[in-house]
């Protein structure tokens, strides 16, 4: 059981989540973590090669320039987003 406290700040925020604010601010991070997520699954953006602030801030550069040169070519090449991905979950619903 939590305590009155805590069970207040949990229904304070998910009523919050119901705002319209709260999902433009939501929307925008849904997109900077896809971006993230690309980098490090596509391009091993999670380890730095090299030692050193300077050449991992270039090394991070460099791998936001060939991720855009990648979704530029995706795009001028007419392929589609990928779908996202369904969880296990939500794939024993049946589709109606």
């Amino acid at each position: 059981m939590r305590s009155r406290a805590e069970h207040k700040a949990i229904q304070r925020n998910r009523r919050a989540q119901l705002t319209k604010t709260w999902k433009a601010q939501y929307n925008v991070r849904a997109g900077i973590e896809g971006t993230i997520s690309q980098g490090v699954r596509a391009f091993g953006m999670r380890r730095s090669r090299y030692i050193g602030l300077a050449k991992t801030h270039l090394q991070h550069l460099l791998i936001a320039a060939a991720m855009n040169v990648v979704r530029l070519s995706d795009w001028l090449d007419g392929m589609p987003h990928s779908k996202t991905r369904t969880s296990r979950f939500a794939a024993l619903n049946p589709a109606i």
